[in-house]
């Protein structure tokens, strides 16, 4: 291992260098090379990589990383969002709303489904953290079509509300509440998270990859799980 002054903070985004900065410990060291891959801490033996962009974009990353390292993934949602258009000339901000949506910890499937069964490499622990952020944007006409022609310009950490580890797949099928009943549907898990069926899809598709769901039959055309 190797410290690397600068390499990977070059374009360093603002809500990542502030996660960095708040989950940083005395003694910690950053930017360092391992096995040709920067890494955003390296405290002692634990690799720290904060990602708070795709998991699609890193999937080879920890792939490799965990087969020879510990190896802990700090991934920020949102709880509560406030919107911040900035004016077309940059000279200041015309306005700044509170999002309706809010995040919560089951919103990392949506994620997680690029690399499911990861989280059963003894290696691999994902932690999770609830934030509030600003989320900038500036107005691109060519870009922003979905928008009306705003686009995400940056995310600001204003702070970090609840964190959690999940370190096995036992520990992220605890998501799954205790009063569902068994056997259930998607919708049944999407009821009863209070999410959107499009995510307790994933959820569910994780937990199953990982081995924590397993699939015991079929309602209609829904499958049926179980917790394993």
């Amino acid at each position: 291992m190797n410290d690397v002054p600068q390499i990977g903070t070059l374009n360093e985004k603002p809500l990542h260098a502030a996660l960095k900065e708040w989950y940083a410990q005395p003694g910690d060291r950053f930017e360092v090379s391992v096995d040709g891959f920067v890494i955003d801490i390296v405290r002692g033996e634990l690799l720290v990589e904060i990602q708070t962009g795709g998991f699609s974009a890193i999937k080879r990353k920890l792939t490799t990383l965990t087969a020879r390292h510990p190896l802990r993934l700090v991934y920020p949602v949102a709880r509560e969002k406030w919107i911040v258009k900035l004016a077309q000339d940059g000279s200041g901000r015309l306005g700044r709303r509170k999002s309706p949506k809010h995040g919560a910890f089951e919103h990392v499937f949506a994620e997680l489904v690029s690399f499911p069964s990861l989280l059963s490499v003894p290696n691999f622990s994902l932690e999770v953290l609830l934030i509030q952020e600003d989320e900038v944007r500036r107005y691109d006409g060519k870009r922003g079509w979905r928008r009306k022609g705003w686009v995400t310009h940056e995310r600001k950490l204003l702070e970090v509300v609840e964190r959690r580890l999940f370190e096995t797949p036992a520990d992220m099928g605890e998501l799954v509440p205790s009063d569902l009943a068994e056997p259930f549907t998607t919708s049944d898990l999407a009821a009863a998270i209070g999410q959107r069926r499009w995510l307790a899809q994933k959820m569910a598709y994780c937990l199953r990859e990982m081995g924590a769901l397993a699939p015991v039959g079929k309602q209609g055309n829904s499958i049926l799980y179980s917790r394993a």
